[in-house]
């Protein structure tokens, strides 16, 4: 675990690219292979699921540190962080830490799911003596299920790279798919090629960035293509070997899950990867995402389910046909041949192609924009028709262009600290509108939107007039308005507001506005009837 702590340390001191390109391309040039391999797991989100609560781990902590639990509870929401404030309060290991490496801690914390609670706590307080600071640090955030640290895939990719010698888009493929340490290793995984790993595997995603500006600054509008942006899950279904996969944007196989489209494997050339979106689909029109998302935490999908929330997949690209790798081809030619492999598939097969939106200059586009929710899309997609497809978040050939978000203000009642370099920070905001009695009623959280001078005024607010203290949460009074954004609105039987809203974030503190003049749960309502 030292290499792998020395390693977290160099990413965490620095924002320098290069630097974290660096220590990673070092590591992987160094490292035992176990290690290297569980690395790239843990950078590529493979971590594992949570192997003991977090009111066990902080309970063994009070008593390994030789503190009352109300002092150490008294101390997590100062440090931010379950992980290291445990870290911080152990006493120094007595017998001066090990050796070991990070596969023989991940081995142990495995093994941690089969155990009872009082093996569990035997063992962990065992590890705990046997690491410093740093790795307990690690070790607790591995444990809760909680790791994560500032490296995207593609920086750890193109560290690999370096350290390999193979090219970062081919280590991007076979980083790619349904793949665990347990099952594998380094030399099978990146030095290798496996055919049999390659049928089911998907390519890696090619991902848009927001439009800034207007279109106009594009250029030519004869050179981009223009398309709904649905809301749905963007997937790719992968036709191999005479079976089909099903994959997530987040690379996982959601395969049975969509059991609706293993008809295409009838009708479908072998060696197809088409890049789409999924939906749930009823007659001619998408519905909300919320219908889709009944489906999404299942293994199997009931009968009832299917026939209520029958899904769809609305086809952008294709990536693969016969075979043939044709990302680098430009565009237009890939839809060309898209929509000449789709018009072949009978009306029961729910794949379809991706309808291009018609326009002759950006000023007729941004008209159609207008209609984007009565068409329940998000905004348009904006593609360059002789760009090929690429990997990862790239500027330039990819534009997503969505619709304005809708809009409510509201009053904060209660706040949470944050965490990371927030930690210090009241960031995690709870809002209330008037119901139909007047009394406030909570229906949205919100954490992001502020700046960090803004943070740090409206933490001192919080912490000049809190009303009660519910363990790391504060009630505070009903003054501070602010104006809440988000993009769609939808009934909620678990929340008493019987609404929750779509990626809800914090657009202004408006400290010009009274309470008396934020909006209600009527309104809430009236945008659920509009757009829900």
């Amino acid at each position: 675990m030292k290499h792998f702590a020395a390693l977290f340390r160099a990413l965490d001191s620095t924002t320098s690219t290069n630097a974290k390109v660096a220590a990673l391309a070092d590591f992987f040039s160094t490292a035992p292979e176990p290690d290297r391999l569980w690395t790239i797991a843990l950078l590529s989100g493979r971590r594992p699921k949570r192997a003991v609560t977090a009111t066990r781990l902080r309970e063994w902590a009070a008593e390994r540190a030789g503190i009352p639990l109300w002092l150490f509870e008294e101390a997590y929401p100062i440090v931010g962080d379950l992980a290291e404030t445990i870290a911080l309060v152990l006493p120094e290991p007595e017998a001066g830490g090990t050796d070991r490496g990070l596969a023989d801690w991940m081995a142990e914390i495995l093994a941690l799911r089969e155990m009872d609670d009082a093996a569990r706590k035997a063992r962990i307080l065992a590890a705990w003596e046997e690491q410093e600071t740093t790795e307990r640090f690690l070790f607790n955030k591995l444990i809760t299920g909680g790791f994560r640290i500032g490296v995207s895939q593609k920086l750890m990719t193109r560290a690999l790279a370096q350290a390999t010698g193979i090219d970062e888009p081919e280590l991007a493929h076979r980083l790619m798919g349904d793949w665990v340490p347990e099952r594998t290793s380094f030399e099978a995984l990146v030095l290798a090629d496996d055919p049999q790993a390659a049928q089911s595997r998907p390519y890696p995603f090619y991902l848009a960035y927001a439009l800034e500006g207007e279109p106009t600054d594009l250029g030519d509008p004869g050179d981009w293509l223009a398309e709904w942006k649905w809301d749905g899950i963007r997937g790719q279904l992968v036709l191999r070997g005479g079976a089909h996969h099903l994959w997530s944007r987040g690379e996982e196989l959601i395969t049975d899950r969509f059991p609706e489209f293993s008809r295409a494997v009838d009708f479908l050339p072998e060696g197809t990867v088409i890049d789409g979106e999924v939906l749930a689909w009823a007659g001619d029109v998408p519905l909300p995402f919320q219908a889709l998302q009944k489906r999404i935490g299942r293994k199997t999908v009931p009968k009832k389910l299917l026939r209520e929330a029958p899904a769809h997949m609305l086809a952008y690209d294709l990536l693969e046909e016969g075979g043939e790798d044709l990302r680098a081809l430009p565009l237009a030619e890939r839809r060309a041949r898209l929509a000449a492999l789709l018009s072949a598939l009978p009306a029961d097969v729910p794949l379809s192609l991706s309808p291009p939106v018609e326009f002759d200059d950006w000023a007729a586009l941004a008209k159609q924009r207008e209609g984007a929710r009565d068409a329940h899309a998000e905004g348009f997609m904006l593609k360059r028709l002789d760009a090929p497809y690429g990997v990862g978040r790239k500027k330039g050939d990819w534009w997503k262009w969505k619709v304005d978000p809708l809009s409510v203000d509201a009053v904060m009642v209660y706040a949470q600290q944050g965490h990371g370099r927030r930690a210090n920070l009241f960031t995690d905001f709870t809002f209330a509108v008037p119901g139909e009695d007047g009394a406030l009623v909570p229906f949205t959280k919100a954490y992001s939107g502020l700046t960090d001078a803004e943070f740090r005024q409206i933490t001192a607010w919080v912490r000049r007039n809190t009303l009660q203290r519910f363990g790391p949460v504060r009630q505070v009074p009903a003054e501070q308005v602010f104006e809440i954004h988000f993009e769609g609105i939808q009934k909620s039987a678990r929340h008493k507001s019987g609404i929750a809203l779509r990626f809800p974030r914090m657009a202004r503190w408006r400290r010009d506005k009274p309470v008396e003049e934020i909006n209600t749960l009527a309104d809430l309502h009236q945008l659920l009837e509009a757009y829900g």
